[in-house]
């Protein structure tokens, strides 16, 4: 199970120092991608994002890095930030706390970055503490689900226009198991915001 948008009551009970937005007095988005870099799917993203003018977040796995270094600094040459996702896209409530904590620093020795997405949305309390020392620990406004084989695009770029706002972070994800709804749902949401003069940003760190 999964929701398009988390309800502040399930934020409360979850650990204080997970960002689901961010604060702005301007019309900015805060895009991401998950789960990359994967071959011609993230340079696809890389030049969408181009054409309208938006930078973005990449959250990469660190082994797709391993695989594909050249994608991953592309990523970089173009301006976008990138964000550490775990090596091997770990989940947390599977995985003991020595292995977990493993599984990220392998990976921020490829990507080094302070910016920390837990795959799957998954992270426990003792978790967040640990990770929380040296990142900055990024959920979602909006998860766009371009994951979800069941969703059309059409419905997914319904789902994400509708629930976008000012200072949203959302997330899409530049793989194999999304690409029909990402193809369809990027470009249009991206035209979207940027003819109602929104811009897209990066994450700082």
């Amino acid at each position: 199970m999964y929701l398009k948008t988390t309800p502040l009551l399930l934020r409360a009970l979850l650990p204080s120092n997970l960002e689901w937005k961010i604060k702005t007095t301007g019309k900015e988005i805060f895009l991401t991608f998950d789960d990359g870099p994967i071959p011609e799917i993230t340079s696809w993203v890389l030049d969408q994002l181009d054409k309208y003018e938006a930078k973005a977040t990449f959250f990469c796995v660190g082994d797709n890095v391993r695989k594909h270094p050249d994608i991953f600094a592309e990523i970089g040459l173009r301006g976008h930030a990138v964000g550490n996702h775990s090596f091997h896209h770990v989940q947390a409530w599977k995985t003991s706390f020595d292995n977990y904590m493993h599984d990220v620093i392998l990976c921020n020795e490829l990507v080094n970055s302070k910016l920390y997405r837990p795959p799957h949305g998954q992270i426990t309390p003792r978790l967040a503490r640990a990770l929380g020392k040296d990142y900055r620990l990024i959920m979602w406004s909006i998860l766009s689900r371009d994951f979800d084989r069941k969703m059309s695009g059409v419905n997914c770029l319904k789902s994400s226009l509708d629930n976008t706002s000012p200072g949203s972070i959302v997330v899409f994800h530049d793989s194999i198991k999304a690409w029909d709804r990402l193809e369809f749902t990027l470009p249009r949401f991206l035209e979207h915001f940027k003819d109602k003069g929104y811009t897209f940003i990066p994450i700082s760190t």
